[in-house]
């Protein structure tokens, strides 16, 4: 029976073995976009401009990929032109319901528009998908509680 046991647990462990300095197919990593890496360089250095144009030339060649639309959202929000962030944020969203830094951002942006009920819908998804407290859920938690602060002074 223990030699039983033995067997299938190694043949479980089979996929997960591989020749050395190879990696899964799946798991290799791939190239980062070259306009993807120059927006977060363009965010970084506070170019927001510049930014939506880099996103938005990646957002062109990967138009499904989640994390290209939130930065976009974020690099239109940081201009002022929120009616283009909530519209890229929703895209994220709707690409990738998960999308941690999505529900952030938008949170953070129906903040701006004075949309209480709205953000705290995002911490409360957040908070669903956060098994332990994640990032974006404390950012967000923080900046509607500054808010709540504000409204009260």
């Amino acid at each position: 029976m223990r030699k039983l046991l033995i067997l299938i647990l190694a043949l479980l462990a089979v996929p997960f073995v591989h020749a050395a300095g190879t990696e899964p197919p799946a798991m290799a990593e791939r190239p980062q976009d070259p306009d993807y890496a120059n927006g977060k360089k363009a965010l970084d250095q506070g170019d927001y401009k510049a930014a939506v144009g880099y996103f938005s030339r990646a957002a062109e060649r990967e138009p499904d990929n989640a994390s290209v639309r939130n930065e976009l959202g974020y690099a239109y929000r940081k201009s002022g032109n929120l009616e283009l962030a909530f519209k890229h944020y929703g895209e994220a969203l709707r690409l990738d319901p998960k999308h941690r830094g999505a529900h952030e951002y938008i949170g953070e942006t129906y903040l701006l528009v004075n949309n209480l009920p709205k953000a705290e819908e995002h911490l409360a998804q957040l908070d669903k998908l956060c098994f332990l407290p994640c990032e974006e859920y404390t950012e967000l938690k923080q900046a509607i509680q500054e808010y709540k602060q504000k409204k009260k002074n």
